[in-house]
């Protein structure tokens, strides 16, 4: 049975000094690099690398422009959680101790992504995009099963992997259905619609599942909600306009959207009645 009750928290050693630092260091190095290669300071966007394969018009899936700008609101909040890991008092924090090392391992998957991608290489792009989903999945199941520490220390750790496996989760069905594209690979025998609508349910049934495993955080689980209904309400805004119009999948991607904003709320108010 899962407990909410607050973790022990035992004695700071020097390893823990050293994963703080760096941690720290690692985030700093590693979101500046993202920034750089994601062309915020005037190289090529990533929506320009790989011929366009990652553009907003790509694919029937790949979400409206406007959906990336939920990058700086996780670059922020793992800047705040990089600073929020390195004070003195958490370093013998256990939930720290158990997902720090990972939660920089996604950032500097995240850079390596980027540079993959600028180098053209969208298969590779895959590869890394599910070694990061996997590493972000691993912290997931750490975080729900570790009780709370600190309120504040626990919210921004919660907050910040839940928004962080929400869009990657999105941008991982995405970037496969790019690939997908560019290898030509074909339709099938569904057609694109179908097929896109087939990957939306996907989508949905992800964002039940992880609401139900995580029923008991929600600081943890609304956050994964939110940004997966943010990612998917955007692919079916870039499908009501533009060049690549499917009102079926608009309609698919509106309904996962909103399945991956209810589910959480309706998961931890279950699980608290009981």
């Amino acid at each position: 049975m899962e407990t909410t009750t607050a973790a022990p928290v035992g004695t700071t050693t020097s390893r823990d000094r050293v994963r703080q630092v760096t941690v720290l260091v690692g985030a700093v190095v590693a979101i500046v690099g993202a920034a750089i290669g994601a062309g915020a300071f005037g190289g090529q966007p990533i929506a320009e690398a790989a011929g366009g394969a990652l553009s907003a018009t790509a694919t029937p899936i790949a979400p409206d422009t406007p959906a990336f700008s939920i990058w700086s609101v996780i670059y922020t909040a793992l800047a705040v959680f990089a600073v929020v890991q390195a004070l003195p008092r958490q370093g013998s924090d256990p939930r720290l101790r158990a997902v720090s090392w990972w939660v920089l391992a996604s950032m500097l998957l995240n850079a390596v992504w980027i540079a993959v991608v600028q180098a053209g290489s969208v298969g590779g792009s895959v590869l890394v995009i599910l070694a990061l989903l996997v590493v972000l999945a691993t912290v997931y199941v750490r975080l729900v099963r570790l009780a709370h520490t600190g309120t504040a220390t626990s919210a921004v750790t919660d907050v910040t992997v839940g928004l962080y496996l929400g869009w990657v989760s999105v941008a991982t069905i995405a970037n496969i259905t790019a690939f997908l594209a560019v290898a030509g690979v074909g339709e099938l025998g569904l057609g694109a619609t179908t097929w896109s609508v087939v990957v939306l349910a996907a989508a949905a049934t992800l964002s039940v599942a992880y609401a139900v495993f995580g029923r008991r955080r929600p600081t943890l689980v609304v956050p994964v909600g939110l940004a997966m209904s943010w990612g998917l309400t955007w692919i079916g805004i870039g499908r009501t306009e533009g060049p690549v119009v499917d009102q079926t999948v608009a309609a698919s991607a509106f309904v996962a959207a909103a399945v991956a904003l209810v589910s959480p709320i309706a998961t931890t108010l279950t699980a608290r009645r009981r």
